[in-house]
């Protein structure tokens, strides 16, 4: 899974993505700050399965993950982020940085758009007043049906001719692979949009109506209206959940996030991402108690948290349909071989079984698998039993029975 942060430039990409991973990346007030995509590690949030368990909690026992990390009964489990250089008008055509930004965004299964909510830079991201936010959002989704459309359009000849001899469905599926399309999506789109198999009955209308629909199956996008802790951000909110009603929009504050991270990080707050408040834990300059007062006045009590932790979450679970499952070796301890404490947690489709945890764990475990235990209710379950949200289980294979 990867999810990609998308935007004009200045928009604050850089600060939500340090924010999510506290990686170290440039940031600063000029475009294009992001020359090279910035890749890192960002977490999603749920509930630990330690608490469920008294023969841990009795005893005082806490998970031990091998990757991530837990705060008090909430699990954060990694995902993969990728910051993108910014995006300008007319960057299919090359513009800005287009071409690399683009090219970037093949892998990714769902796009963060972090817009400037502010208004105050314009669509170069050069600093503005009253810049109307809902021009970026369509901009922004134009740009990316026209790169897809210009992929289409460039090997049309081509995709004709194998038409001839095969489905165009077939060949659309084979020129689309690196966007992670299906063919079966393919045949639902072109069904939909009554198109022909005949490559050479296609009119470029009827490519970039085509495009517009993969994009919205293959790169769903989320916006997070950022810099939502400026005074001009609340009414530019509320015209774009009127303008959009179908996208998701998160108002968020990506510098109120990094701040209490990095904070947190020193041990002058105790935060735990995605809350709707923190405590101050160490000593505090005058300057220091200022900005947590500013973000617990403008950002906390104004929209219930910073919105970073809740982006990610909609994205994981709500969007692309994601569960975690925790494996264990031993299902009275909930241990590993190493005597670890609920050391991993696998997110995983929706629609996931046994068998599919099995693999996902390591190809030599799906092909030996024989059955599985599920630790919550000590039964034991086949392959093809379906997987729910926080499950704890253990596989049972043919040389482990």
């Amino acid at each position: 899974m990867l999810i990609g942060l998308v935007g004009k430039p200045n928009a604050g990409k850089s600060t939500f993505f340090k924010a999510c991973t506290l990686a170290k990346v440039e940031i600063a007030n000029y475009p294009f700050t992001t020359i090279k995509a910035n890749e890192g590690v960002g977490f999603v949030r749920v509930k630990c399965p330690e608490k469920e368990f008294k023969e841990l909690s009795e005893k005082g026992k806490v998970c031990q993950p091998q990757h991530g990390f837990c705060i008090k009964g909430e699990r954060f489990v990694p995902i993969k982020l990728i910051d993108v250089a910014g995006l300008v008008p007319e960057a299919h055509k090359g513009k800005g940085r287009g071409n690399e930004f683009l090219n970037d965004l093949r892998e990714a299964d769902l796009l963060i758009h972090v817009l400037d909510a502010s208004g105050r830079t314009d669509a170069q991201g050069n600093a503005t007043e009253n810049y109307p936010v809902e021009e970026d959002v369509k901009f922004l989704i134009n740009e990316i049906d026209m790169w897809i459309y210009g992929i289409l359009e460039r090997n049309w000849q081509s995709l004709v001719r194998k038409s001839k001899s095969s489905k165009l469905s077939t060949a659309l599926a084979e020129q689309l692979s690196g966007l992670k399309i299906k063919e079966d999506y393919i045949k639902d789109i072109m069904k939909k949009l009554e198109l022909s198999e005949r490559g050479d009955a296609w009119k470029d209308a009827h490519i970039l109506e085509f495009a517009r629909e993969i994009r919205k199956i293959s790169k769903p996008i989320i916006i997070a209206a950022n810099k939502a802790d400026r005074k001009e951000a609340r009414n530019n909110i509320e015209k774009l959940k009127k303008e959009f009603p179908e996208t998701l929009i998160i108002p968020c504050s990506a510098e109120s996030e990094l701040a209490l991270r990095e904070a947190s990080k020193e041990k002058l707050v105790d935060y735990i991402p995605g809350n709707k408040n923190f405590e101050i834990s160490g000593e505090l300059n005058e300057q220091q108690k200022h900005a947590l007062e500013i973000i617990k006045k403008d950002v906390l009590e104004v929209y219930g948290s910073t919105g970073i932790q809740r982006v990610l979450n909609e994205a994981v679970f709500n969007f692309l349909k994601y569960i975690v499952v925790f494996p264990v070796e031993n299902e009275h301890h909930f241990t590993d071989k190493q005597g670890r404490i609920l050391p991993d947690a696998y997110l995983l489709p929706q629609g996931s079984n046994a068998l599919d945890l099995a693999y996902a764990i390591h190809t030599d475990i799906g092909n030996s698998f024989v059955s599985a235990i599920d630790v919550k209710t000590g039964k034991k379950i086949g392959k093809d039993s379906l997987l729910e949200d926080g499950d704890v289980i253990k596989i049972l294979t043919s040389s482990r029975k």
